[in-house]
């Protein structure tokens, strides 16, 4: 992927639409072309484009690190933090060295398996 400093949202759906128009209706590639427009147009939509503009640039910085939020030796323990009220969504934290991130599904919090930089091979964890 290449980095565009400093896109306009505008200019980016207008050439997707650009591409999209080559393409064969109800193709893989065509569906997500226009899938790839609607999450543009998503974010602004729900005024986030500077939240998104942020995500951006963090994720080609090379800097960029992912906090942990909170280690925990058992699963048992993480589960007693997640209703606890203290965790939030989103937070990334350890269980036994291996990466998970609280997520909101109807009516509570949970954990999904989310393997941190290190787990893949990359050194790109703040520690």
């Amino acid at each position: 992927m290449a980095y565009i400093p400093d896109f306009d949202l505008d200019d980016i759906v207008g050439i997707l639409t650009s591409v999209s128009e080559g393409r064969m209706e109800g193709t893989k590639a065509k569906d997500a072309i226009e899938l790839a427009q609607i999450a543009l147009l998503y974010t602004r939509h729900l005024r986030k484009q500077d939240d998104f503009i942020r995500y951006y640039k963090e994720f080609f910085d090379p800097s960029f690190k992912i906090k942990i939020a909170q280690e925990f030796v058992t699963r048992e323990e993480a589960n007693a933090w997640l209703v606890s009220g203290k965790a939030n969504e989103a937070d990334h934290i350890k269980i036994a060295g291996k990466g998970f991130l609280v997520a909101r599904v109807p009516g509570r919090l949970t954990l999904i398996d989310a393997p941190l930089p290190e787990e893949l091979g990359t050194d790109d964890s703040e520690e």
